[in-house]
């Protein structure tokens, strides 16, 4: 083989290869992998938390697997319905989807294989109960949150508990579903969601009116009742936070260091409620950001045995 020929060859090699880690690429996009590590993290902690004795850290990992899976294919599924609106709005155009770096037949059979393995991965490792768990919250994103996105504004309470739902399959890992703090773990989970999505609803409600989605934020109706959830959400989340630590007998520090983050979350919520623009808005999304990977620190912290 000439020099010539080789580097043509090694040329298509490395063309080829490239186009495979891109498509994967767009696979992992198509995941929402920020959405399914805060799922993961949920579970994990709901299982540090409801844990009674040591836990069995294989399960865990099957767990993380399996939940990751079923977030996947909610993720995978919401964007094959929605791809068309995603079309629309500025801060979705470049999905794969909407970008045409996936087909439809794609996206549908990857969220179709990542629904099936993990719920049956759920099943044969956790339990049924767990299984359950993962299919209630696929049911509700991707069955009633995405659909009801478009017909009443309403959706983002029904995302909320969807968002939620996955600290119940930590409980299971423990063998303690019904434990204070994996009940805890959800209301935060849900809680939480309402000063954080809807600041992010109102930065770019002009985008979801484009798109048709019946967000608060796109009627001057909405908008005020959107600082009020907001701010509902926030006061409702302090006491919520602190029954972990109540549970667990934890320390001043940690009582100390819920409040501040809990504060926090109320004083930027308060100030979106009295003057609701970019900057308040902004202001309330980057402490929800940091809000929750905190507290979840804090809660794993206190339940580590």
């Amino acid at each position: 083989m000439s020099t010539t020929s080789t580097i043509v060859y090694a040329d298509r090699k490395s063309a080829g290869f490239s186009r495979v880690l891109a498509k994967a690429g767009d696979f992992v996009e198509l995941s929402k992998p920020r959405i399914a590590v805060l799922e993961l993290v949920a579970v994990a902690v709901a299982a540090f938390a409801a844990a009674t004795d040591a836990l069995s850290p294989w399960l865990l990992v099957h767990a993380l697997l399996a939940t990751g899976l079923v977030a996947a294919s909610a993720s995978a599924w919401n964007q094959w319905l929605e791809q068309a609106r995603d079309a629309r709005m500025a801060r979705t155009a470049a999905r794969p989807l909407p970008a045409a770096r996936l087909t439809q037949a794609e996206a549908l059979i990857f969220g179709i294989l990542t629904l099936v393995a993990g719920v049956a991965y759920l099943a044969f490792t956790v339990g049924p109960l767990a299984a359950g768990f993962g299919a209630a919250t696929w049911i509700l994103y991707v069955a009633v949150y995405t659909p009801l996105k478009t017909r009443t504004s309403w959706n983002t309470a029904v995302g909320a508990v969807a968002g939620a739902l996955p600290a119940f399959i930590g409980g299971c890992v423990a063998g303690n579903p019904g434990a204070i703090s994996v009940w805890a773990l959800a209301g935060v989970i849900f809680l939480w969601q309402f000063p954080h999505f809807l600041a992010i609803a109102w930065l770019y409600r002009e985008d979801y009116a484009r798109a048709g989605y019946r967000m608060m934020t796109t009627t001057d109706s909405g908008v005020r009742r959107c600082r009020w959830y907001a701010l509902g959400g926030a006061v409702l989340l302090l006491p919520v936070s602190l029954l972990p630590l109540w549970e667990h007998g934890a320390s001043p520090l940690a009582w100390c260091v819920v409040a501040i983050l809990g504060s926090s979350m109320l004083h930027y919520s308060i100030r979106f409620f009295r003057e609701i623009q970019p900057r308040t808005a902004r202001q309330l999304l980057r402490v929800s950001l940091i809000y929750l990977p905190a507290w979840f620190l804090v809660v794993a912290l206190v339940s580590w045995r």
